[in-house]
């Protein structure tokens, strides 16, 4: 990992400024400004917050429609490397699609081949991130035998290929076992040592766990921004001991 660190240039990953992205024609990330940089981050809020629309527009999927966006120290508004930008972060979807035939290796190495990684580094890389999820055992295993929880995994796998400076996913435990579940907030943490991660997620103890600072949208637009302990003290009173005081900070900022 040392030598990783080295050879990334010293660039803010995600830098945005009035950011506004469009889901169909509605405004989904409305005027908001990010500086992200090494860490786990995490994006809350209810459904129609515009969670997946802004981890969308950090992929590159969603173009911005107004405001600046830049990535990996990359313009992606205007005029910017977006296949430089593509090579640097990795990025799990919320639904993604795959070939049932293919086994997990070849599943990996094929992303890793579309991702441009040299050809004789891909299954060393592969194998990594194969490790990287516990999914050892099962890699030559076809992605149509698997529980929908080894496939996440498998989605996350590809996403770590070529130790990405900026990596986005969209609900990563989503269909994952509780101790599997513990296993990827460990994983998310030593990767935000060196790399950006952004997660959304809807499962609160995730957040808690493995996050080093939380995004809060409600509308579009940003309701908090702050550590995990900072959202728990805005809980008010009240209240009962199945709700933690994380959960009650949460919905304190979105009224």
């Amino acid at each position: 990992m040392r030598a990783i660190e080295e050879e990334r240039p010293l660039v803010w990953p995600v830098k945005a400024e009035g950011l506004s992205v469009r889901a169909g024609r509605r405004l989904a990330v409305d005027g908001i400004d990010l500086d992200l940089g090494p860490g786990v981050h995490g994006v809350l809020g209810p459904n129609g917050a515009g969670k997946t629309t802004l981890l969308r527009a950090l992929a590159t999927v969603q173009p911005p429609a107004a405001g600046t966006l830049e990535l990996i120290g990359q313009a992606v508004h205007d005029g910017g490397d977006l296949r430089a930008v593509r090579r640097g972060l990795g990025y799990l979807p919320q639904a993604f699609g795959y070939y049932k035939r293919f086994t997990v290796r070849e599943f990996v190495e094929y992303l890793a081949w579309l991702k441009e990684l040299p050809a004789h580094d891909i299954p060393a890389a592969a194998q990594r991130a194969i490790d990287q999820v516990g999914l050892t055992a099962r890699a030559d295993d076809k992605l149509r035998t698997l529980s929908g929880g080894m496939v996440r995994r498998a989605g996350l796998a590809q996403a770590l290929i070529g130790d990405p400076a900026l990596l986005i996913l969209d609900e990563p435990t989503a269909g994952v076992d509780p101790g599997q579940r513990q296993e990827l907030r460990t994983l998310l943490r030593g990767l935000g040592r060196t790399a950006c991660v952004v997660i959304a997620t809807h499962v609160v103890e995730d957040v808690a766990a493995a996050c080093t600072d939380l995004i809060v949208l409600s509308e579009g637009k940003v309701a908090f921004r702050g550590t995990p302990d900072e959202l728990a003290a805005r809980a008010g009173d009240g209240g009962d001991e199945l709700t933690s005081t994380f959960e009650r900070g949460y919905v304190e900022v979105l009224r």
